[in-house]
């Protein structure tokens, strides 16, 4: 009952958090495309791969590693050294980010011409680093907080992030508009770093001024090293998982665009159409996965606690409530945005086009919606190389689809792509899990009988 009122308590505060954020960034993605064009939207989400893999290899692992040790060193009634861990974790996530900084400032060039395939995107990407290090101080801190499952602040700093992103952005290009004319995407990118410098800058506030102990000034070396070690030990591996994600989902982005112009389109019109997808399109179908999101935050840890209580019956009793929850979820939202899809994309982006790659989306709902869950059970299992195997799967399916499947049908092809790779991640999740809990039935009655 416990494990359960702890998912609630905290997927409740994540889920009105996630419709918060997203509902703000749904009307600034309506902004930006009524302001800057379906092209100028396109270049901004064009970037945001580089943005991935460099959080990947700057702080995503990292953030997963300080909210595991944190939930292990307060289970033992160690508060001090949890939060010792997340003073090692920042420094190295902080040393990281701006070494990664600096290399993306100096081949800002060559990454945007010879990667993307997109000059204009240069100017873009330098500004885009400067929230690297901000974002790894976000990250790490609100990690920490997940390992306590305390979900307030983390909640509190995306609210923060979101505002001040979408009141800066409005703010400079009405100065700009005013004082030059009319202004470029490249404003859209300023306000995500200054974002990321207001949610880290509450973040960095609460832990000092919230915490009822306040985290220990000095660590001393052996203590460093130490810590260190245990981050590393856990971090590499997911590191090593996530940047190799993300470079199949960076050539994926990259390759959209370049193979719409073999199948006949303009640079104008691939850009446009990749716009559309990922800045109208998308977001509408990944609205509702707020509330899958939230749940998955929590599982994770929930799961591994109650593996480590060896209670199969509470497991099987979780894993089955949150598979009947996220996939009925699905098939509502799959039906509602089948009927209601081109009044959207007609209504909120003045695009036809946007109507008709929801409509076509939609039929992924229940799949993309439960899958989530479906991979945090198996990480909070411990089977991370599973999840990760699974994950590249579902990625090469997609990538063969924009290799394969958009020359010869169109960006259609990729549509499909995207149905089939969530199938196939969905179909392996449910086959690992479902040989997981035979076993277990096995082990129970090999035990009962001896």
């Amino acid at each position: 009952m416990v494990q359960k009122n702890t998912i609630v308590k905290g997927a409740f505060i994540l889920t009105l958090t996630g419709f918060a954020t997203r509902f703000i960034g749904f009307f600034y993605r309506i902004f930006l495309s009524r302001t800057f064009g379906e092209e100028g939207v396109g270049i901004y989400q064009l970037i945001f791969p580089v943005f991935a893999l460099g959080f990947s290899l700057t702080c995503a692992g990292i953030e997963t590693a300080i909210s595991r040790c944190v939930a292990g060193k307060m289970s033992l009634g160690k508060a001090r050294q949890a939060k010792e861990i997340l003073y090692t974790g920042i420094s190295l996530s902080v040393f990281l980010s701006i070494l990664f900084l600096l290399i993306l400032q100096w081949n800002a060039e060559f990454v945007a011409t010879e990667l993307l395939k997109e000059p204009r995107g240069e100017p873009l990407l330098l500004v885009l680093s400067y929230a690297f290090p901000f974002a790894a101080v976000h990250g790490c801190i609100c990690g920490y907080y997940i390992g306590l499952k305390q979900t307030r602040i983390p909640a509190l700093s995306q609210i923060i992030e979101q505002l001040v992103r979408v009141a800066s952005v409005w703010a400079i290009y009405a100065f700009l508009k005013r004082s030059s004319g009319a202004p470029g995407i490249i404003v859209a990118v300023a306000g995500y770093a200054t974002g990321e410098v207001a949610s880290s800058l509450f973040c960095i506030w609460s832990v000092n001024r919230r915490e009822t102990k306040k985290i220990p000034c000095r660590i001393s070396f052996p203590a460093y090293f130490t810590n260190l070690y245990e981050l590393l030990h856990i971090c590499v591996p997911l590191t090593g998982s996530r940047v190799l994600l993300n470079l199949l989902q960076s050539a994926e982005a990259v390759s959209i665009p370049l193979r719409l112009q073999m199948f006949g389109f303009s640079v104008k019109d691939s850009l446009s159409i990749y716009g559309v997808l990922t800045g109208m399109a998308l977001p509408c179908i990944l609205f509702p996965s707020a509330i899958t999101n939230a749940i998955a935050c929590m599982l994770l840890p929930t799961i591994a606690e109650i593996q480590a209580l060896d209670d199969q019956k509470e497991m099987n009793s979780i894993v089955k409530k949150v598979f009947a929850c996220c996939f009925f979820l699905g098939t509502v939202c799959c039906f509602f945005l089948i009927i209601t899809g081109s009044f959207i994309g007609n209504l909120l982006f003045h695009s036809q086009m946007a109507g008709q790659f929801i409509i076509t989306l939609a039929w992924m709902c229940p799949f993309l919606y439960t899958n989530s869950n479906l991979i945090s059970i198996i990480n909070g299992l411990g089977h991370t190389t599973y999840s990760f195997l699974y994950n590249t799967i579902s990625l090469l399916i997609r990538l063969c689809s924009v290799f394969l499947a958009i020359p010869a049908f169109g960006i259609r092809g990729y549509l499909w792509g995207l149905l089939g790779s969530q199938l196939a991640l969905f179909m392996l999740c449910i086959l690992h899990l479902k040989k997981i809990a035979q076993c277990a039935i096995f082990a129970c009655k090999r035990t009962a009988k001896q």
